[in-house]
This record gives C-alpha cells, structure tokens and sequence, in this order.
C-alpha cells in the first residue's frame, strides 16, 4: 500500500509539479530565443545586475531594423561596461521588422521588459532606442504603464514629432508606405494621428529622464528638431552632436555607430537624470 501511495505522490509530482518549473524555463528560453540573433554582448540569460548598474539595458531598434545590425557597435560597448543587455526585435509583418501598428509593438515592447524583469529580478530597466525604436517606448511609458519601470530612455534621433518624410519626399514617402503596408512608417508622418495622440499633454510622463541625441545631418527625421522633447531640464536633454563635436557629420543611420554620440549614452547611465553634456564635453 506504501509502496502505490509512493508511486501515486511521485505521478502527481511528475506530471503537475515538474512541467511548471520546466514551462518557466523553457518560457525563458523562448522570450530570448525568439528575437533572433542578438548583437554581440546581448541577450546572456545568466547575465546578473550588479549593485552599481542595477538596471538592465534594453535596446530597441528603428523601422527596417534589426537589432543584430542596429546595436553591432553599442551594444558590446555596454556589455563589456558591465551592463546587461537584451535586444528586442517587434513589429514584424511582410514590410519588414519594426513596420507594424506601434502601439502594438509598445505591447511587444512592455511584455520583453517584463520577461527582462523576471529574469533578472530588477526593479527597472534603462531604454535605448533608435529612429521608431527611441520615439516608440513612449507609448508604452505614457499609455501601458511603463513609466513606473524605466529609469531612463535614451533616444538616437528619434521620431517623436514625426518627419516630412526620408530626405524630405512627403508624398513618396507616404506612397511607398502605403504600397509596403508599412503602417509604421505612415504613422511617423508628421500630423498623423498617432503622434498626435503621443504628444498631447506631457510628452514626457513619469520620473523618467529623457536623452534625445540628434544630428543636423538627418535625412530621415527632418527636421532634425522633430525629435525634441519638451520637458525640463532636470528631466529632459536633447542633445544635437554637431552643438558639442561641429565636424561631426554623421546621419541618421549613422549616428547608432558614432562612438562620440556613445559619450552621452554613458553619461546618462551612469549618472542621475538625463545626460549633460557639460559632463561630457571638456
């Protein structure tokens, strides 16, 4: 009698104790599988926060991007800081990664940081976005609750007010949009309905700081100033490369990969509030 009871108790362990612990992993597993290759540095489930970078970095990436090739550069310079890092891909649809509703990839981006969370028990993360993938985690900061698991969002020219389209073709822009299905890109056009949901009222939601760094030489946000925040100063830092560095001539693709604009990504990690460039410019 022992003996079946044993056997019952060990069943029951087996089959409806066991498979959770294993779903759990297995869940982790597939939260960082499923993005794909990762840049170098990026994506390491045994990473663990240390005591003077508690906050996992996360790095999302611009329309037609991914992030294996949008953070090649960045991301094993933060790794190699002692940072953790995870890279998200979203909005994938037949236009190309980073093309679908954004405010459907704001959800994507919400479950990733959650999954971040988990893994690594942190009470917030730091985002570092590019073009979409800098003006996107504010839909999330200001609509899905992000605000209150964010430390910092820094922002490579991002779209936050929209652009008149690449290298200034409005109506080619929208056209090509409209043809690939792009809807992302049709919503980063300058009065399009979703920017204008964005930035009604505070643009700058929450004790987030806010680190916007731009380039004169944007040929994809234009102008350049569409990417400002309006905020104060103790919260919000936008940042032009060309006012600090002049003979900088980066663009917009670029820029993901200039190491002076990195200065004023460090800078805000390792400090309180957004970047200053006063710190980082002697």
């Amino acid at each position: 009698m022992f003996k079946h009871s044993f056997t019952l108790i060990f069943v029951i362990v087996f089959f409806f104790v066991l498979p959770d612990h294993f779903k759990a992993e297995v869940s982790t597993e597939t939260f960082l599988l499923e993005q794909g290759t990762p840049p170098p540095g990026a994506n390491l489930k045994n990473c663990e926060p240390t005591l003077d970078k508690p906050n996992p970095v996360i790095l999302v990436p611009g329309t037609f991007e991914r992030s294996a090739q949008n953070w090649l550069t960045l991301s094993p310079e933060l790794a190699k800081k002692g940072y953790c890092v995870y890279a998200i891909n979203y909005g994938l649809t037949h236009a190309g990664p980073s093309t679908g509703d954004i405010a459907e990839s704001a959800k994507e981006l919400k479950e990733f940081v959650d999954n971040v969370l988990h893994l690594t028990g942190a009470k917030k993360v730091d985002i570092i976005g590019h073009s979409q993938g800098g003006m996107m985690p504010r839909y999330y900061l200001k609509f899905l609750g992000g605000d209150k698991y964010v430390e910092n969002l820094i922002a490579f020219v991002p779209s936050n007010h929209g652009t008149t389209g690449f290298f200034g073709l409005e109506k080619v822009n929208s056209g090509v949009a409209d043809t690939t299905s792009c809807k992302a890109c049709q919503q980063q056009l300058i009065g399009s309905e979703f920017l204008d949901e964005l930035n009604k009222g505070n643009e700058t939601p929450g004790n987030v700081s806010y680190t916007v760094i731009t380039t004169k030489k944007d040929q994809v946000v234009i102008p350049y100033t569409s990417a400002f925040l309006d905020g104060p100063e103790v919260q919000v830092s936008n940042i032009t490369i060309q006012d600090h560095y002049p003979l900088n001539l980066v663009g917009h693709q670029g820029i993901v990969y200039d190491r002076l604009s990195f200065a004023f990504v460090f800078d805000a990690l390792a400090h309180q509030g957004p970047a200053n460039p006063d710190r980082v410019v002697r």
